[in-house]
């Protein structure tokens, strides 16, 4: 960690040329690491534009940008009160993310500092993250696998944050990982077995595709099982329906329904597993993360022409009636069935929560394996 001799000023984003400093800033921090995939800086602009994001509709948001005395932009930090999250757990906790800097103490200091002081005009008493700006967008701090490049829609940072936070106060309140199973690794014979033995014992179970001629009904019933199945999970906060129109509107442009299975039981929906083509093989080849004026035709060939063979298990669910029936199992076994069949490699199921025992030992039983660790930091301000 570097000397705490940086001064350095800290200021809120005001106006549209802050906006865009405060995009614009990993693109310089990160220049040249070969594991960092660039966002699309609409993907940004997005999400902190109130007037675009569904997720103002409850929370709210104040963004900072530190310059140092030649008025360089040095690092950046949103402070985040997230109104779902305190009408399900009323605990006076405010989240911090976007969070980039320089290797620098005095710089992440004025930066947290900032986020604290927002926070606290807010009547919050804790800061919890990384989130941006929730757990239901990207989210989780990197602790290990910097060396690898990071899957569609999971964090990345410096190896330097941790010591940073930890600095600053931060400890940690829970460890999520990512798994990963090759599919020519995968031990289908015990995980075909077991989904014959579930299908014995519930025959009324069924396994479909979602149907993209019913997207958005088929959306609902996803975002239904999804706030049902994760409700006790720590940290959960349901969507709202906002919200996840906006991320299934995103989603619908990659989404590939043989990856979206759907469990019923007597034709009523009780699981399911959505995994994406990892578009970050594609966002890899825009480094200024522009789309224009070629980047969009370049995502669009890259998505569509089969040439991404890794993808992402973002979103897997099991309604609460029915857990405890090997379900989650079952959800990874048809997705490994799918992928298969049309020429996957490798599927990434991130993030795990360390506290969910019978998922993690799901995965490592079909021959997944820890392929990088994420965290959630927390301190009193």
């Amino acid at each position: 960690m570097s000397n705490p001799s940086m001064n350095v000023t800290v200021r809120p984003v005001t106006g549209w040329l802050s906006r865009k400093a405060f995009i614009q800033f990993p693109y310089t921090l990160y220049k040249g690491h070969k594991s960092w995939v660039p966002p699309l800086r609409l993907d940004t602009s997005t999400l902190i534009n109130r007037k675009k994001n569904a997720f103002f509709s409850h929370g709210d948001m104040q963004l900072f940008l530190a310059r140092d005395s030649h008025n360089k932009v040095v690092g950046r930090i949103a402070a985040i009160k997230n109104g779902m999250h305190l009408k399900k757990y009323d605990d006076g906790v405010g989240f911090f993310g976007f969070f980039e800097t320089v290797n620098d103490e005095a710089v992440a200091k004025a930066l947290l500092d900032a986020a604290s002081d927002w926070l606290r005009s807010q009547g919050l008493s804790k800061m919890r993250g990384p989130a941006n700006p929730s757990l239901n967008d990207v989210a989780g701090l990197l602790v290990d696998g910097f060396d690898k490049q990071p899957s569609i829609l999971m964090a990345f940072n410096l190896d330097y944050y941790e010591p940073l936070l930890t600095e600053y106060g931060f400890k940690r309140v829970m460890t999520m990982w990512a798994y990963y199973a090759h599919t020519k690794l995968v031990k289908t014979e015990k995980m075909a077995r077991g989904c014959g033995l579930i299908l014995k014992k519930w025959p009324s179970l069924s396994v479909r595709f979602l149907d993209m001629t019913r997207f958005e009904e088929e959306a609902k019933l996803i975002l239904d099982m999804y706030n049902d199945a994760w409700s006790d999970n720590w940290g959960h906060v349901s969507m709202t329906e906002g919200e996840f129109q906006q991320m299934a509107k995103e989603l619908k442009q990659i989404l590939d329904p043989r990856l979206a299975v759907i469990i019923e039981d007597d034709g009523y929906p009780v699981g399911f597993a959505v995994s994406l083509p990892d578009m970050n093989y594609a966002f890899k080849t825009l480094k200024s993360g522009r789309l224009l004026p070629t980047g969009l035709f370049k995502l669009l060939f890259l998505a569509t022409s089969g040439v991404i063979r890794e993808i992402r298990m973002p979103l897997m669910g099991v309604r609460k009636s029915h857990h405890g029936k090997g379900l989650d199992a079952m959800l990874v076994y048809e997705t490994y069935k799918s992928a298969q069949e049309i020429g996957v490699l490798g599927c990434e199921m991130s993030w795990v929560l360390d506290n969910n025992l019978r998922l993690r030992h799901s995965l490592e039983s079909m021959g997944g394996v820890i392929d990088k660790e994420y965290a959630l930091l927390e301190c009193e301000i």
